[in-house]
């Protein structure tokens, strides 16, 4: 079977769920080699990855272990990848659709004078790449057609299965060039995270919209987000009027959600938005308004003023706990 790559996006060697995603869509097309950069053994080491990336279907891990590799941005991984890539002749390279997987795959293509394709929602025989476009109003069918295909995929297009593979490791030493190095990192900081999972990988997601009249209100969200153990959204309109921040945008233009159950609170249901929540397994609906294009889409469905719906809903669940 051809060989296709995956770069591996982690936390100190905590490998994120779009990984393993990825990995899952790589075994339909040939067989999966992650790519890991990083410290190669230790805190944040591929030590801690191997294992999970095995378990889901990586027959080969190839590790980038050099610690220069992370002192500087973005480049090392397409200078790694692009290095992979001339050794190895794969069929194609699958790399997240976040901003810095965009970034990758954007200097990989130049390395190799390839095609790229992003923000995929799928890939199938013949690496052809699935698109949702016009806020999900169109799906398009592309195909890269020269040179390695390079194609991003975003997350939570791809639900993810294991698939025990060997996980042989190999070695990768790589020579950064001076243009590699322009933009270096002088320090890093680790954020203060509160006890909500993220955003993207969260089993249930509790989102906020227009519906809810000012930033101050987001509360009444956080607080039945807390009693369910969930990760809080946002709407586009929300997060532009600085109601919430836009990393906790779900949408078209912002991140793509697919938990288990995905409620919507105050959000007319705008197709840019259910673009990047259509998938949920379970999607709850509650809004003043019975016309709201958000029902057309729900298992459930409320009617009614969120203001008095959401207090109550969130005392129950409590009381629940509780007892």
């Amino acid at each position: 079977m051809a060989e296709v790559l995956v770069l591996v996006e982690h936390v100190d060697g905590a490998v994120k769920k779009v990984t393993l995603e990825l990995l899952t869509l790589a075994r339909s097309l040939g067989e999966p080699s992650a790519v890991f950069v990083g410290s190669a053994a230790g805190n944040g080491g591929a030590d801690n990855a191997k294992a999970k990336l095995a378990e889901y279907g990586a027959a080969k891990i190839y590790v980038a272990g050099d610690s220069e590799l992370e002192s500087y941005l973005v480049a090392p991984k397409a200078e790694v990848l692009a290095q992979i890539v001339a050794s190895s002749s794969p069929a194609a390279v699958l790399i997240p659709s976040t901003p810095e997987g965009k970034e990758v795959a954007g200097r990989l293509a130049v390395k190799l004078d390839s095609g790229v394709i992003t923000d995929a929602v799928g890939v199938d025989d013949g690496f052809t790449a699935r698109q949702s476009i016009f806020g999900g109003a169109f799906n398009v069918s592309s195909t890269v057609s020269r040179g390695t295909p390079i194609i991003t995929v975003r997350p939570n297009s791809t639900a993810p299965e294991p698939s025990p593979a060997a996980g042989a490791e190999e070695q990768v030493s790589v020579t950064l060039p001076d243009t590699a190095k322009q933009a270096k990192v002088l320090d890093r900081v680790t954020e203060k995270k509160g006890g909500r999972p993220e955003l993207t990988e969260a089993a249930i997601v509790v989102s906020g919209g227009r519906g809810l009249g000012d930033g101050s209100n987001f509360a009444l969200i956080e607080k039945l987000a807390d009693s369910l153990g969930a990760a809080v959204g946002a709407s586009r309109a929300a997060t532009d009027a600085g109601w919430y921040p836009h990393t906790n945008q779900v949408g078209q233009t912002g991140k793509t959600v697919s938990p288990q159950l995905y409620m919507a609170i105050g959000i007319s249901g705008a197709i840019q938005h259910r673009a990047g929540m259509q998938t949920s397994k379970t999607i709850v609906a509650i809004n003043k308004d019975p016309e709201a294009p958000i029902f057309e889409l729900v298992d459930f469905g409320i009617v009614g003023d969120l203001f008095n719906v959401v207090p109550q809903l969130t005392d129950d669940i409590e009381k629940r706990h509780s007892s």
